[in-house]
């Protein structure tokens, strides 16, 4: 059995452990959350995220010159952000937007068509596509809640009807962002109308 000593020394080594590791730890996750998978798309023009800290969106929101914000979360139409990572909520994003003079958008891309049958385009694309039309949009920053799926498909279709992308490309690019081999496959409804069954424009158009 450990003797009083033994046991001691252990609780202090666990206790040093812990003050060397909790920091950092900290450190990375108030990181992570403030500016929640962060990605630049198309610089100048387009930029996506998850949802960060109202301090995030500022910085964000400053740093790029961004226009318009687009929450994807229909679950939460305007989400009370917190100030920092381990706050409570103090200021709608669509109050945060509407202070630095932006425009703020919810869509919908989680809501399928009746029926869910995978043939039909999901209404939300056309709303979406209509938004990047109007350059007086851009800047951009595209979000939902965890700046994967959602975010993923919508930037999907931005790259195949701008950049020209094939469904393949945008959804290598969707997987490298972190939306999954698994989730991104023909067993997803939601890849499957989004993605795979998109006919950009120019393709309806002749382009080639």
């Amino acid at each position: 059995m450990p003797s009083r000593r033994q046991l001691l020394r252990y609780a202090l080594g666990l206790s040093a452990a812990a003050v060397a590791l909790v920091p950092p730890a900290a450190l990375y996750r108030a990181q992570y959350v403030h500016a929640k998978r962060f990605r630049e798309v198309d610089p100048g023009r387009f930029y996506r995220s998850g949802q960060m800290t109202a301090a995030g969106f500022r910085e964000t929101i400053e740093r790029y010159n961004i226009k318009t914000v687009v929450n994807l979360q229909h679950e939460e139409p305007d989400p009370l952000l917190p100030e920092h990572w381990l706050g409570k909520g103090k200021v709608n994003e669509s109050e945060l937007c509407k202070q630095f003079g932006v425009s703020y958008k919810l869509l919908k891309p989680d809501i399928l068509p009746p029926g869910n049958t995978t043939d039909m385009k999901p209404p939300v694309i056309d709303e979406w596509v209509k938004l990047l039309d109007d350059e007086k949009s851009y800047p951009i920053l595209l979000h939902c809640k965890a700046g994967l799926h959602r975010t993923g498909r919508l930037t999907a279709i931005y790259r195949m009807e701008f950049h020209r992308w094939s469904a393949g490309e945008a959804l290598r690019e969707a997987r490298a962002n972190g939306y999954g081999f698994v989730a991104s496959s023909e067993g997803d409804d939601f890849v499957v109308q989004f993605i795979q069954n998109y006919k950009p424009r120019w393709k309806a158009e002749g382009g080639k």
